[in-house]
């Protein structure tokens, strides 16, 4: 078995269903092996940034590995920046990049694609990912990719693998099958006793899920923990979409900017059980009561914190898995569900467009066409989707980096089958929305609702009266008959019903409507948002 055909089964193995790629000189000897192995299908797109986007997504929205294929230098360093969103957001995406063979790296002259120095680009991942190898020894090359895989795993972090061009072909022995990194049973039991005796003996407590429990594919789970316990759950901002076919799920917990009951359930809870959350400014950063974090059960990281106890090297899927052994035969415990509102039955007439008309329409969506996925880039598309019923979704809501969305729906529909709605601001769609024009070629159709303000609007809203904010006049929906798609530009709540009926139906090609709204009309959880960040944060 060659070094490359060694990789890709490993990565199969390990729940890798596709790889998004792009090649390069350095890359070509790799690439023709993914083609012509067929162990994992290859979907080429058009620049890095999204084809790290793709993966990523496809890795969030099913679990297990996404897979980024890349050249050296010039490919892999524009891969960078998706890959620290994957790192910050805890999203197990396996970086491959092609790199110079010896006899090249030893000829003593500047190679192209070079930086600095030709270890350059491999201290640069090392800043982004939490395990790296060069496959330059085919003797140990196996139990270096089961290394490196199964970090990806079990932190559920960015890992990176480069292939000098020389060693595509080296023959080795095959991947060593995964050994999950051991963990003490006995010190997992206590701490499930002691969370357990915890929540039994709080007045008010709440759970509230992170991203954490979709990456190690804990939602049924935490889905049954909650029923047993009877206790009311909510996501963090960066979790939306968790949990979508729960319904008792209280919602989105935004602070000050979010729905008040969701705000006072959580924010007022004696013991609040974090279950993979990320303590970070966009979940914490606007909350109208500050969260007393000694009365928190913090589980995340491997780790659990309770007060000032701390329980190392705790999984979260076998803390969950002794707490439901536990509770097991109980029966559920009837609690009080807040359960949330969302706004429906846009109405069809000649009113200009509002973000909360986008969110009315695309409720009204999914009450006919169910489970349909969301794909959300950041900006005020984002925190739209916060008034959207409970759908799955990706969304970039902590590293917020802009250009995620449209990508990330195609990396969904890739690796799931099922038809992604895409919600992008145009600022956003500038930046990778062209590769939808890889649509046809993949026999890829989604949905894409383009916010046209002609504008940065959440960056306006945080420094008013800036000229450079302005994006001018894209006409978006006349672009898409030449990408491969159908395009319908909607000014009225009318035309944009009319719109997205059509476009719900039409199959085969990507639909895009552009939603055109006024420079300063925002959602009112964006408006919100800004006003508490901004007075807690931007003095």
């Amino acid at each position: 078995m060659n070094l490359t055909k060694a990789l890709l089964s490993a990565l199969k193995e390990r729940g890798a269903r596709e790889i998004f790629g792009i090649p390069g000189d350095f890359a070509l000897p790799y690439f023709k092996i993914i083609e012509e192995s067929g162990i994992l299908p290859l979907y080429t797109l058009s620049h890095e940034p999204g084809v790290g986007f793709a993966a990523d997504a496809a890795a969030r929205f099913r679990g297990g590995l996404g897979v980024a294929a890349v050249t050296y230098g010039a490919g892999a360093l524009n891969l960078v920046n998706a890959v620290a969103q994957a790192y910050a957001e805890k999203s197990p995406l396996v970086v491959i990049s092609g790199a110079p063979g010896t006899a090249e790296s030893n000829r003593g002259l500047l190679l192209h694609h070079q930086a600095k120095t030709l270890d350059s680009q491999f201290r640069i991942f090392q800043e982004v990912t939490c395990d790296q190898v060069v496959l330059d020894n085919p003797a140990i090359a196996p139990e270096a990719i089961s290394r490196v895989l199964q970090s990806c795993l079990e932190y559920s972090r960015p890992v990176y693998i480069e292939i000098p061009r020389d060693m595509p072909l080296a023959e080795c022995h095959p991947v060593p099958p995964p050994e999950p990194m051991p963990f003490d049973a006995d010190a997992v039991a206590a701490c499930a006793d002691a969370v357990l005796e915890a929540i039994d003996s709080a007045e008010t407590p709440a759970l509230l899920a992170g991203v954490e429990i979709r990456r190690f594919g804990l939602e049924d789970k935490v889905e049954q923990l909650a029923r047993t316990l009877g206790v009311p759950v909510a996501t963090t901002f960066m979790g939306s979409g968790l949990l979508a076919c729960y319904e008792d799920l209280a919602g989105v917990y935004l602070g000050a900017a979010g729905d008040p009951r969701v705000t006072k359930m959580i924010e007022g809870s004696d013991r609040l059980v974090m279950l993979g959350v990320i303590l970070s400014d966009t979940n914490f950063g606007v909350s109208e009561k500050a969260i007393d974090m000694r009365h928190t059960v913090q589980m995340m990281d491997r780790q659990v914190r309770m007060g000032f106890h701390v329980y190392p090297d705790i999984p979260l899927a076998a803390l969950i898995d002794a707490m439901l052994e536990r509770l097991k035969g109980q029966a559920p415990t009837a609690g009080t569900p807040c359960v949330p509102e969302f706004p429906s039955g846009l109405p069809r007439d000649e009113q200009g467009l509002t973000p909360m008309d986008i969110a009315t329409a695309v409720n009204d969506l999914l009450a006919e066409h169910r489970d349909v996925p969301l794909a959300v880039d950041i900006g005020d598309c984002m925190f739209t989707a916060m008034s959207v019923r409970h759908t799955p979704m990706v969304a970039p809501g902590y590293y917020a980096s802009m250009g995620f969305g449209v990508p990330a729906g195609i990396g969904v529909q890739v690796t799931s089958g099922q038809r992604p709605i895409i919600l992008v601001g145009d600022g956003a769609f500038l930046m990778t929305g062209w590769e939808l024009g890889n649509c046809a070629r993949l026999g890829l159709d989604p949905v894409v609702i383009v916010f046209n303000n002609a504008s940065w609007e959440m960056l306006r809203t945080f420094q008013p009266g800036m000229s450079y904010h302005d994006l001018g006049e894209w006409r978006y929906a006349e672009l898409a008959k030449a990408m491969g798609g159908d395009g319908y530009r909607a000014n009225t709540r009318r035309e944009l019903a009319e719109a997205l009926n059509t476009a719900m139906t039409t199959r085969g090609r990507f639909q895009l409507v552009e939603a055109m709204l006024p420079q300063g009309c925002l959602s009112d959880t964006l408006s919100r948002f800004v006003a508490s960040f901004a007075k807690k944060v931007m003095k």
